[in-house]
């Protein structure tokens, strides 16, 4: 095994050795071919080839997954889509700086600026004033065809729900450190629900949030504000590395569960 391989690559590399499948992994590990007799199947990035290629491009894009989830009726945090000027007038709008300014007045505590695709929490701020407001875009537009701006709100407490089938697998909390967000690269730390009121109702929140955009197979990030429980994104690529360092058989047994589907195993 490679060394400082991905968590996600060793263990379908771990599950196709048990199960008799043959593994190729191209590309540093982004591309996975998987093969057993005549049935060949891929991983790409973290994304295990479970989900409809709508369900993964409203997830992949935070403005439509907010819109779509709105449209059910599931609470969520809004996403409010800009693309990037560069594309031209007619797909950006010539007045896309104005409504950006808007926002930021209608939201005095603040807005936060992010891609509209990607995750890890690369690329994220938390703007209050013009300037800053500016730079964000600008950093964001640099690297994405289109960025989304949230209104800020106070993060009480952020739970990641990782569903198949609306089947709950994993259910953990983000603690976070010193930084305002509580993205696991940001130094956050997981920490497993067992049971109780607040997992029942992430879990819950979790599956209507699956269910309004058809996705089997998900991470979905859910945050408590001023008491009510929201969710502010739905992964389809399954990433589980942080938590694998605490809790190594729980991820196994996730990707386990995943990949049975993947080949049609009971």
């Amino acid at each position: 095994m490679a060394g400082g391989e991905r968590i996600f690559v060793q263990a379908i590399r771990r599950y196709c050795a048990e199960h008799g499948i043959s593994v190729d992994v191209r590309a540093g590990g982004w591309l996975i071919s998987m093969r057993r007799g005549e049935m060949r199947r891929f991983a790409f990035g973290y994304d295990i080839g479970l989900n409809s290629a709508i369900a993964h491009r409203l997830a992949s894009d935070k403005s439509a997954t907010a819109e779509a989830l709105t449209l059910e009726g599931v609470s969520c945090i809004a996403h409010h889509l800009f693309l990037n000027p560069k594309l031209g007038i007619h797909v950006a709008g010539a007045d896309w700086h104005q409504r950006m300014l808007a926002l930021l007045a209608q939201n005095p505590q603040g807005v936060v600026v992010k891609p509209n695709e990607g995750t890890s929490g690369r690329a994220v701020f938390k703007v209050t004033n013009g300037e800053e407001l500016h730079h964000a875009a600008a950093e964001v537009f640099s690297m994405s065809a289109g960025l989304v701006i949230s209104p800020y709100v106070a993060i009480d407490d952020e739970v990641r729900v990782v569903l198949l089938d609306d089947v709950p697998l994993v259910a953990y909390s983000k603690q976070r450190g010193t930084d305002w967000r509580h993205n696991l690269d940001a130094g956050a730390k997981p920490v497993l629900l067992e049971g109780g009121e607040v997992r029942a109702a992430c879990v819950k929140l979790a599956i209507d949030a699956a269910r309004a955009i058809g996705i089997a197979f998900a991470s979905i990030d859910v945050v408590r504000v001023d008491g009510a429980w929201r969710v502010l994104e739905i992964n389809s690529g399954v990433m589980m590395e942080a938590l694998a360092k605490q809790h190594p058989e729980l991820v196994q047994a996730t990707y386990d569960a995943a990949l049975d589907r993947v080949f049609r195993r009971n």
